[in-house]
């Protein structure tokens, strides 16, 4: 660029150089070039304007980027002689800083340009990263000034001069290194102008700040050409033109612009272009920016002038987010957004495009496609004009979830609001003249009340304004109140599907509800794009999980907390392992495992453990275990809407918490016995709680591991059966034990093979007290209406009084031979009858009583007819007669059946909740 000297006059900055800083000379001089910077003439401005139009014509063509111009010749002079061609054959692409943040990634930029096979390109290019940041740094600190200044100057040129190093080389690194310390030599002058001035006008600024594009792009012009390929560098500010149209806003002339776009094109046609993104001019011809975000807005803005068939925004995302991934970590990538989502979704704080951006496509509909940098594979957003055809189902109905925190809701009430005209008005007007910026207004149909969110920033001169507005009104008791509520948020639902979608507004509110989540305010236009909530900021990171979790995660979505990671715990954690998948794929349920906890560790995850590796995780990563922290972790997640706890223990400390639990809403599943069997009152409370909440608790492994036994009660019941007897064998290892015992074999062999085989506890005599059993009597006796305590079951045991005393279950095994001609004598008995033995529990429904005993049965009948553990249960009722029972047969006993029980009940839980059955 020359020198601002070169101007038809000389300016006031450079005469003002040449002087000593402490004279009074320099400081009128200064003061001289603001006042006439302020006033109509303008000749700092007119330097500005001139200097600018010579420089930026320099800066053109092909392999020679700079050929020499006539620079006192402006653009309108030349007579257009070449066409602009205009439509889909333009394909134009804006990079952002990020993308342009080093040499190798504008390599890559240029890479990707050459790689694009549309017929013309026209990239539109940022300034490299943090650059804009530093040149608006470089105009404060001069402003302030702040000496420092001229060491950030040599910084923002050693890092371009870097750049450029790396990047080009030869001729044409001598070119852009000239041009570079031109440039630099220029904002030298300017800044210390500045500095003596003490004051920089916005005019001044964003010249400087500008700078960073042109850098940038003519690299990236260089690098394009230096592969051989035709390339033609443009400065945008001498096409865009710009009006103001508020405070840091601006409108394009795109009359003005077009035309000298086609001008531009006349004296420079070439399949590709680069140019400079952010800045423009004023119809004045004075440089100017497009405020922040403004390289986005330029690619559209020159999209539409040459009717681009798509613009594509290059960022550092894979595309536009369902939520902020950042605060919500199961947030998606969404294929498509129409115009209007993209530009709710930005105005309510996505990180999507400014609003401005999509007004110059979407007039023309040219679609927008947002594409990570860094990653090529990924589809990216398209935003474009909703197809007519979309299904509008819940699914696709809400598209995204957006927030805006630090806002203040004002509430003006009053019952002499209601009817009178002219009172919004005289809030808004109020409202207004303060300069603040109104967020949302939500009131009700009877005009009593109106409330509206502000930033916290504006709000005390908003409720001062509305005082003295009101100050009559207030005091004769009209208005009730100008109430200011701080600490709000605002969460958005964005969908343009929404107001042809039943349902959307209820299934927003219900997640909200199940998160307990208070909503102070409500607003949804009769468009409904959106729904909007104001609610406590400390809320809205927990009320945006839960909204998006409800619309974006499969239908049934079950946060589990793994209690006892043992033998069951841990079969349970493998056959999810392995089910996951499927379940989400077919049937719409996903199950996440948030937790594991153990007697000793615990394994917390937010969105779910790693279940090909919990075993090592919960070993490596875990915490020590504290049972209400881990509920609390539970309870406390509000990324998905329903909480299970699953007890995988038989502990009666731990089942002592379930009433707690289904209280707080967590949803209760378990094969531990204790709790049903425990005291009546308190599984009557329990079973209270239960059916007066809308949660769950599932027992069906407490009884017959994986059997259908208390489903298959309940049914009868349900459907009106009477139940007059219950009778099985419910113990797998006692099970095994009788069926094995026959012939010649001692009972102590078949013992001891059931306890190497595994299906004994560590002590049998566990197993034989006969105590497992009575505890399933007395939970079937319970669920057929018998109100009955433990103590009230009658139990045969089977351990010999003489052996209950050995202190291990080594001497008990030891002992037990001795007994063996005992048990030797009442099989022989039971044989010559033609009988067998079997250990049995009974519900003896109409005499309300129930035992546990050792029985003898024919060898027709069917519980003569067992192999291995298999277990067996005979329901007699008014329907199913004594000779003829309703009978469950199947294996009793193992993990595998027991955690398959469980995971029965995990998936009756979601169909109760909504999955598919």
């Amino acid at each position: 660029m020359r020198s601002l000297a070169v101007a038809s006059h000389v300016s006031p900055f450079a005469a003002a150089r040449r002087r000593p800083r402490s004279s009074a000379s320099a400081r009128d001089a200064v003061s001289q070039c603001v006042k006439c910077e302020r006033n109509q003439d303008r000749p700092l401005l007119g330097a500005l304007r001139i200097g600018y139009s010579q420089g930026s014509s320099q800066r053109h063509g092909s392999k020679n980027l700079f050929t020499p111009a006539a620079a006192a010749v402006s653009v309108e002079q030349i007579e257009v002689s070449t066409y602009l061609p205009k439509g889909d054959m333009w394909s134009v692409h804006k990079f952002g800083g990020t993308c342009m943040g080093t040499p190798q990634r504008i390599q890559n930029v240029a890479d990707v340009v050459l790689g694009d096979s549309s017929e013309r390109k026209l990239i539109i290019v940022s300034a490299m990263s943090k650059v804009t940041d530093m040149m608006y740094n470089l105009v404060h600190k001069a402003q302030s000034r702040d000496d420092s200044y001229t060491e950030a100057v040599d910084k923002v040129f050693e890092k371009h001069m870097s750049a450029a190093k790396e990047l080009l080389d030869g001729e044409d690194l001598a070119r852009f290194l000239s041009q570079l310390h031109s440039d630099i030599s220029n904002l030298r002058a300017m800044l210390r102008a500045i500095y003596i001035a003490g004051h920089a006008t916005e005019s001044f600024s964003e010249f400087v700040v500008g700078h960073g594009e042109l850098w940038s792009s003519q690299m990236l012009c260089y690098a394009i050409q230096k592969s051989g390929a035709s390339c033609s560098w443009m400065d945008t500010r001498e096409v865009l033109v710009v009006k103001p149209s508020g405070p840091d806003m601006v409108d394009p002339d795109y009359v003005e612009s077009e035309k000298r776009l086609q001008k531009w094109f006349s004296r420079q046609p070439a399949d590709i272009i680069i140019a400079t993104g952010f800045i423009a001019s004023t119809p004045e011809n004075i440089p100017t920016t497009l405020k922040r975000d403004g390289s986005d807005f330029s690619a559209a803005i020159i999209g539409s002038l040459v009717r681009a068939g798509q613009v594509t925004i290059w960022t550092d995302v894979d595309g536009v987010f369902s939520a902020d991934p950042r605060k919500v970590s199961e947030a998606v990538i969404l294929s498509t957004l129409s115009y209007q989502e993209a530009w709710e979704m930005s105005y309510f704080g996505a990180n999507v495009l400014h609003p401005r951006t999509i007004i110059p496509v979407m007039k023309d509909n040219i679609p927008i496609v947002i594409r990570n940098m860094f990653d090529l594979s990924a589809p990216g957003t398209v935003i474009c004009k909703q197809p007519a055809n979309e299904d509008a189902d819940l699914d696709a109905c809400v598209k995204s979830f957006a927030t805006i925190d630090k806002l203040a809701l004002v509430n003006v009430e009053g019952t002499g609001m209601a009817g009178v005209p002219g009172t919004a008005n005289a809030i808004f007007s109020a409202v207004k003249d303060v300069g603040a910026n109104v967020i949302m207004i939500s009131q009700a149909s009877s005009e009593h009340s109106i409330c509206f969110a502000v930033p916290e920033k504006e709000v005390a001169a908003v409720s001062a304004a509305l005082h003295a507005r009101f100050r009559e009104a207030l005091a004769a008791g009209r208005l009730s109140k100008v109430e200011v509520i701080q600490g709000c948020s605002i969460l958005a639902a964005v969908g343009l599907r929404m107001a042809s979608t039943p349902g959307v507004s209820a299934i927003l509110f219900d997640a909200l509800a199940k998160a307990n989540i208070n909503v102070r305010a409500i607003a949804q236009g009769c468009s409904e794009y959106n729904i909007t909530v104001v609610l406590k900021q400390e809320d809205c990171v927990r009320a945006l999980r839960a909204a998006h979790s409800r619309f974006f995660l499969s239908k049934t979505t079950l946060a589990v907390g793994i209690i006892g990671p043992g033998l069951i715990g841990a079969t349970l954690l493998n056959q999810l392992r392995e089910q996951v998948a499927v379940l989400k794929e077919n049937m719409n349920i996903d199950v996440r495992v948030i937790g594991i906890t153990g007697a000793s560790r615990m394994l917390l995850s937010d969105t779910g453990v790693e279940l090909t590796s919990w075993k090592e995780n919960l070993q490596q990563e875990a915490k020590p275990a504290d049972l209400a922290n881990f509920v609390r972790h539970l309870s406390e997640n509000h990324v998905f809407p329903n909480k299970v706890l699953v007890d995988c223990t038989a502990d009666a400390d731990v089942a002592s918490h379930y009433y707690d639990w289904l209280k707080k809403g967590i949803h209760v599943i378990t094969p531990n016995k204790k709790a049903n069997s425990g005291p009546l009152d308190q599984y009557l409370k329990l079973r209270t709680l239960q059916r007066a909440s809308y949660t769950h608790y599932f027992y069906e492994a407490t009884v017959g591991a994986g059997l259908p036994i208390i489903s298959t009660l309940r049914g009868l019941l349900e459907t009106g059966d009477k139940i007059l007897r219950i009778e099985g064998i419910f113990s797998g290892t006692l099970s095994y034990i009788f069926n094995n015992f026959e012939g010649s074999r001692s009972f102590s062999d078949v013992v001891t093979e059931a306890k190497e085989a595994g299906y004994t506890e560590p002590d049998p005599r566990d197993d034989l007290s006969g105590t497992d059993v009575a505890r399933k009597v007395i939970i079937l006796a319970r669920e057929s209406g018998l109100r009955l305590e433990l103590s009230d079951i009658p139990v045969e045991s089977l351990v010999p009084e003489a052996l209950k005393s050995c202190l291990s279950a080594d001497e008990y095994m030891q002992k037990l031979p001795s007994f063996d001609q005992d048990w030797a004598t009442q099989r022989h008995d039971a044989e010559a009858a033609g009988e067998v033995l079997r250990y049995v529990g009974v519900v003896d429904v109409l005499n309300k009583k129930g035992r546990v005993e050792l029985k003898r049965y024919k060898r027709d009948h069917p519980f003569a007819q067992l192999s291995g553990s298999d277990n067996i249960i005979a329901f007699t009722t008014s329907r199913y007669k004594e000779e003829q029972p309703l009978i469950v047969r199947g294996p009793g006993a193992g993990a595998e059946v027991t955690a398959g029980g469980v995971f029965c009940d995990i998936l009756r839980l979601a169909s109760y909740l909504g999955a598919p059955s």
